[in-house]
């Protein structure tokens, strides 16, 4: 019935495009709004509550917000696009340095609530992050169940956050303990173990709301780029 609606929607603005003279672009298309005073480009922020999140998602979202309050913990926002600064450290590594600018971030490529809803806390002191994370129904493995790679992505992204900088995934090990039920709200709780020059080792653990079910343990292997050499 979801997808039915959708489709229903996408046609619907289709049609009242062809209507006016021009095609409709999606939400992923459009412009960011600018403010007329400045002409600042105003980015949308995809960290934060829209109406596909559930109760206990807002629920722990207003729980960290209020850690965040004296500076021990930051919520990381997130875009559908890198940051300009998180673009030029990238550019050294790829031969078109518009795949960088242009490419649009994989987990932020669903409309709202039919993929990868989450947002980042982090604490530097601690050198952990705790990712807050809603899977919708578009990533469906076996019927009422969230897709292992889902998943496996979503720790890719939780452990990531915990290193800073430019860095890429050297090895990921994923120890999947129970299968996480479409749409709920799973809590992954990553931190920074050890750090050997340009290596991060990390680790992570995936549980339930109430902490009472263990889905999934990972640990991971980053590697900080080096900015003088590329991947060429």
């Amino acid at each position: 019935m979801l997808r039915s609606c959708t489709a229903g929607l996408r046609s619907i603005w289709a049609l009242r495009g062809r209507r006016e003279g021009a095609p409709r672009l999606s939400m992923d298309l459009q412009p960011a709004r600018r403010l007329f005073s400045t002409e600042k480009v105003i980015h949308k922020d995809w960290a934060l509550p829209n109406p596909s999140w559930s109760k206990d998602l807002k629920l722990l979202f207003d729980q960290f917000m209020k850690k965040c309050e004296d500076g021990s913990w930051e919520r990381l926002p997130s875009y559908k696009r890198r940051s300009t600064q998180e673009s030029e450290d990238f550019k050294t590594y790829f031969l078109d340095p518009k795949l960088v600018e242009e490419a649009q971030l994989f987990t932020r490529g669903f409309e709202d609530g039919l993929g990868f809803e989450y947002v980042i806390f982090k604490n530097n002191d601690e050198k952990r992050t705790v990712c807050l994370f809603q899977g919708g129904p578009y990533l469906q493995g076996v019927p009422g169940l969230l897709h292992g790679g889902a998943m496996a992505t979503m720790i890719d992204i939780a452990l990531g956050s915990c290193t800073g900088g430019a860095v890429m995934t050297a090895n990921l090990n994923i120890n999947f303990k129970r299968p996480v039920p479409l749409c709920s709200v799973v809590v992954i709780n990553s931190q920074l173990d050890k750090l050997e020059g340009r290596k991060l080792f990390l680790s992570c653990n995936v549980r339930s709301v109430d902490e009472k079910t263990l889905y999934s343990e990972a640990t991971g292997l980053f590697i900080k780029l080096d900015p003088e050499k590329s991947s060429t």
